[in-house]
């Protein structure tokens, strides 16, 4: 389709206002008017007959899979055809979701000469994760003359995913945790009660008689102990709650608690790769929603991100005895499974204590909750300005002894709880990781 340009709406006036004044002062001049009148008419009907063919061969296309990170800026693809090979400057439009935005509402681009293919790259922001659809690319260039546009709707179909940023936490671990260049969290050979033979030393006092090595010893005529290298592809999983109980904000902010429990999985994925552990993941609320069995690659850290990046949490009570019969089956080795849930209901914990037997007797259960603002001891804060503030307070602290008297109980089954501060979740929950293997309580 063709639409007239200011251009034309300029020139129209330029011509028709000055002819209708001198028309209204000097008859006479009618003919003349109408003529100068009648060749513009001319001049811009042939311009909009010749701009009909301005886009001919000129076809964009998405790519298939565009991948962004959230909050971070990246860029859409858009690659366009052009057949016939000829310079050409167009303007272009997409009709953008919510969850995706730019700059530039409208981009402006130029198709080389003898280029039978052009790629430009549009920025934009993704402001959520998920999974969002691009549809046509709507294309526009101006007439010879410049009083049309031309304009064409080019069907295409592009799918954009957006995942969890990562980036800005491994940044804050950098230091700490993660291999960076020369400093950082290594993986190294330690020495522990694991099954591979590391070496023979002579026996201490306090050694096991399971340790003993007792040909060595009667060769040697003196007590030889036998050490283990620690065991190095133990499983890690983190269980997700993608159940209401982690759709409610995050301190001051508008995050959810889903989406840093995401954050910290994944990246919690990346140390256990880096100090040589397999990793897998599962999410669930009234049923498993994702499993991906333990294995370590960046193949398989993709298959993660695939797994949680559509994730949202549902209006749902979590179903704990279906997660946990769930893992009893599906976990063929004794793993560490790190679970990222709520258990400040008290009806829900009474479930989840009830049924926790079926997996903390066969693997290493640990639970962790991100700590809700006012949920803490009464006297933590001096300051109180109103009744509302007291009971409000009073309220906090009755939470607070029912999470203290939980983890008690949890304790006598083995099994660990940890309050997480939201600014430092993924740092705890990293140490968390590696007092774990520093103690070989797997």
């Amino acid at each position: 389709m063709i639409a007239p340009r200011p251009r034309l709406v300029l020139w129209t006036a330029l011509l028709a206002v000055p002819c209708g004044l001198v028309v209204a002062a000097e008859p006479s001049m009618l003919l003349v008017c109408a003529l100068a009148l009648g060749l513009f008419a001319v001049l811009a009907i042939a311009d909009a007959a010749l701009s009909v063919k301005r886009l001919a061969g000129v076809q964009a296309s998405l790519p298939e899979v565009t991948r962004l990170t959230r909050g971070r800026e990246g860029a859409i693809p858009i690659l366009f055809a052009n057949t016939q090979r000829s310079r050409r400057r167009i303007r272009m439009a997409l009709a953008w979701p919510p969850e995706l935005t730019s700059r530039e509402p409208l981009l402006e681009a130029i198709l080389p000469e003898d280029a039978g293919a052009a790629r430009i790259e549009w920025p934009c922001i993704a402001r959520a994760r998920g999974r969002y659809a691009l549809e046509n690319v709507y294309i526009e260039t101006t007439s010879v003359l410049g009083f049309w546009a031309t304009r064409r709707v080019s069907p295409t179909f592009g799918q954009v995913r957006v995942y969890p940023n990562v980036l800005e936490e491994r940044r804050r671990l950098a230091g700490l945790f993660l291999n960076q260049g020369n400093t950082g969290l290594h993986a190294q050979r330690q020495v522990g009660k694991g099954r591979e033979f590391e070496k023979l030393r002579e026996y201490i006092p306090g050694d096991s008689y399971e340790e003993i090595h007792w040909k060595a010893t009667a060769k040697r005529g003196k007590p030889v102990t036998k050490v283990f290298q620690l065991e190095r592809t133990q499983e890690v999983y983190v269980v997700i709650d993608a159940s209401r109980l982690s759709g409610r904000d995050v301190g001051l902010s508008a995050t959810n608690q889903l989406e840093r429990f995401l954050v910290a999985a994944l990246l919690l994925g990346q140390v256990a790769e880096r100090q040589g552990d397999l990793f897998g993941i599962a999410a669930f609320d009234e049923q498993v929603r994702a499993f991906v069995r333990a294995r370590n690659g960046r193949a398989h850290y993709n298959a993660c991100r695939e797994a949680l990046y559509t994730l949202e949490p549902r209006l749902v009570n979590p179903d704990f005895g279906e997660v946990f019969s769930f893992l009893r089956m599906h976990l063929r080795r004794r793993a560490l499974v790190i679970f990222l849930t709520s258990l400040d209901d008290p009806l829900l914990a009474e479930q989840f204590v009830a049924q926790l037997d079926v997996l903390a007797r066969r693997h290493l259960v640990l639970i962790n909750m991100l700590a809700r603002p006012g949920i803490e001891p009464l006297f933590s804060k001096p300051h109180v300005s109103s009744a509302d503030d007291v009971y409000a307070r009073l309220g906090g602290h009755i939470q607070w002894r029912r999470l203290q008297a939980l983890e008690k109980v949890l304790a006598r089954r083995g099994v660990a709880m940890t309050l997480l501060d939201d600014e430092r979740m993924c740092a705890e929950l990293v140490s968390q990781y590696i007092n774990v293997k520093r103690r070989q309580a797997l």
